[in-house]
């Protein structure tokens, strides 16, 4: 496996559990609760950082073909 793949999946893991922890817990009267929503949103802008990461890594990890030079023409 390529060197940013792994960060990659990692990063859309954490941003939709992120998305689901920002969405799906109501604001109440409980401060346990309230303070889990603000998690996920912390969780789910980090999760945007480390896929933009493992997208740079993979993109620079990736071999280029070597230029082939001809100067017998």
């Amino acid at each position: 496996m390529k060197t940013g793949m792994p960060l990659i999946i990692i990063g859309i893991s954490m941003f939709v559990i992120g998305l689901m922890l920002f969405y799906l817990i109501e604001p109440g009267e409980n401060d346990n609760l309230e303070f889990i929503k603000n998690m996920g949103t912390f969780v789910g802008l980090t999760g945007m950082g480390v896929t933009l990461a493992g997208i740079l890594l993979y993109l620079i990890s990736r071999n280029e073909q070597p230029i082939k030079e001809n100067y017998d023409g």
